[in-house]
C-alpha cells in the first residue's frame, strides 16, 4: 500500500527553496506526498511538481489565541481526513502543533525537523529566557510522540533541546548541510570584471546582520575600498526583526549599500560577485553559505551556530565574531585586495560543497529517516486500512 506523507511548514517558499527536493524524492519512491502550509500564490509551483496542496490558517507573527486554536483545530482535521502514515514537521508551530495534534488523531510516526532556532532564542533578557524556557517545554511535549524522530543541522541547536531534556538520544539525527544544494544548478564561474561585489543574499533582517553589513560598507568607503556592498532579499513583514523597506531606501540613499530585492535566479547572484558575507546571528544551516560554496564563492560570515559549520576558517572564508563591524570590514577588506585568496577559498569552499552539501545526500538521509520510522510498523498500524 501506498504511504502518505504531510509535509508540514510555515511558509510556501521556504518549502519550495529548503524541501522541495525532499518531497519530490519521497514522491519518486512512492509516498503519496501532501504538503501543508499558509495560502500562497506559489501554490501551483507545488502543484505542477506533483503534489498535493492543503492551505493552513497559520500565522507566522504573534500568538493571538483565537488564532492559534484555529491553526491547531484545523491540524486536527486535516489530519482525521487524510490520514496520513508520517508528518514531517519544519519550524516552529508545525513542529509543536503538528506533533501534539498527531498525537491526539494517531499518526503512526512523525519527524520533527528543527531548522533553526530563531529570533526567540538570539534575544537577550529576562523575558526571552522565559519565552526560551516556555518553548523548550512545548518542545519536550512535541518529541514525546512514541515513533518520533528529530533532525538537527547543527550540534549547538541539538546541544540546547539536550540540556532542556526536550529530545532523548536515540531519537536525533544531526545532519550537516541542512537541506543541501542542487551542485548542478550552482556551479563555478569566473570572478566578473569591475570592481569586487560583496552580497549579503537573505530576508532583511536585523538578525542576519544588516545593520552589520551596513556599518561595514559605511567603514570599507571611509577607508577607500572600492567595493559594491550588495543587499540581495525583501523585508520579511511577518517577522517581528524585519528591516523595513523605508529604511532601505534611506540607505540606498545615502551611498551606503545597494539594495535588489528578492530574486529566483541566485545562481546569477553569485556569479555576478566575488564574495558572500552573512553576518548572522543564528542560523540552523543558512543555505545561501551552501550555494556560495558550490559556486565556488569565498564567504565571510559570524562565528556562531549554523555559519560555522559550512565556513572553514581560513580554508573555505573568515569567520568573524558576532556584532563587530570593525573586523568585520577588516576581513572584507582582505578578501577585497587578494583576488588570489578570493580563488583559494572559492575553489576549496566548492570541493566542501561536492563531499558534504549535495543535494542528494541530504534527500537520501531523510528518507532513509523516513523508511526507518515506517518499516517497524505493524501492517495493521496504518490509519487508512479501515478504508
Amino acid at each position: 500500500m501506498t504511504r502518505r506523507l504531510i509535509i508540514v511548514l510555515n511558509d510556501v517558499p521556504f518549502f519550495l527553496s529548503h524541501r522541495l527536493p525532499i518531497a519530490t524524492g519521497a514522491r519518486r519512491v512512492g509516498y503519496d506526498v501532501h504538503v501543508v502550509a499558509p495560502e500562497h500564490p506559489r501554490r501551483r509551483e507545488i502543484e505542477e511538481a506533483g503534489l498535493e496542496f492543503h492551505a493552513l490558517p497559520l500565522s507566522r507573527r504573534g500568538m493571538a489565541p483565537v488564532q492559534e486554536i484555529t491553526t491547531f483545530a484545523a491540524l486536527i482535521a486535516l489530519y482525521r481526513r487524510l490520514r496520513p502514515d508520517l508528518a514531517h514537521h519544519v519550524t516552529h508551530k508545525p513542529v509543536l502543533y503538528g506533533s501534539i495534534a498527531a498525537r491526539v488523531v494517531g499518526v503512526p510516526a512523525v519527524v520533527n525537523a528543527i531548522s533553526g532556532l530563531g529570533y526567540i532564542f538570539v534575544a537577550e533578557g529576562q523575558p526571552a529566557r522565559l519565552r526560551q524556557r516556555v518553548l523548550l517545554s512545548g518542545y519536550r511535549l512535541a518529541f514525546g510522540h512514541p515513533r518520533c524522530r528529530g533532525i538537527f543541522q547543527n550540534p549547538d541547536d541539538l546541544a540546547v533541546f539536550r540540556n532542556a531534556g526536550a529530545v532523548r538520544p536515540e531519537q536525533v539525527t544531526l545532519i550537516h548541510g541542512g537541506s543541501g544544494v542542487d551542485l548542478e544548478q550552482y556551479r563555478p564561474s569566473p570572478e566578473p570584471e569591475g570592481r569586487p561585489v560583496v552580497v549579503l543574499p537573505a530576508r532583511m533582517l536585523w538578525d542576519k546582520g544588516v545593520g552589520e553589513f551596513v556599518g561595514a560598507a559605511r567603514l570599507l568607503r571611509e577607508r577607500g575600498v572600492a567595493s559594491r556592498m550588495v543587499l540581495v532579499g525583501d523585508p520579511d513583514p511577518g517577522n517581528p526583526r524585519s528591516v523595513t523597506e523605508a529604511q532601505l531606501r534611506d540607505w540606498v540613499m545615502e551611498g551606503a549599500v545597494e539594495w535588489w530585492p528578492y530574486r529566483t535566479d541566485m545562481a546569477t547572484v553569485f556569479a555576478a560577485s566575488h564574495i558572500v558575507c552573512l553576518p548572522s546571528y543564528r542560523e540552523g544551516t543558512p543555505r545561501v553559505l551552501l550555494e556560495a560554496a558550490a559556486s565556488a564563492r569565498p564567504s565571510v560570515t559570524t562565528d556562531v551556530p549554523g555559519c560555522r559549520e559550512v565556513v572553514r576558517h581560513g580554508e573555505t572564508g573568515l569567520l568573524v565574531p558576532l556584532r563587530n563591524v570593525p573586523v568585520l570590514a577588516d576581513a572584507l577588506e582582505t578578501l577585497l585586495g587578494d583576488p588570489a585568496l578570493r580563488g583559494r577559498y572559492g575553489l576549496r569552499a566548492r570541493e566542501v560543497a561536492q563531499a558534504h552539501f549535495g543535494v542528494g545526500k541530504i534527500v537520501e538521509t531523510t528518507l532513509g529517516i523516513y523508511d526507518d520510522l515506517l518499516s517497524t510498523l505493524p501492517h495493521n498500524a496504518s490509519p487508512r486500512q479501515e478504508r
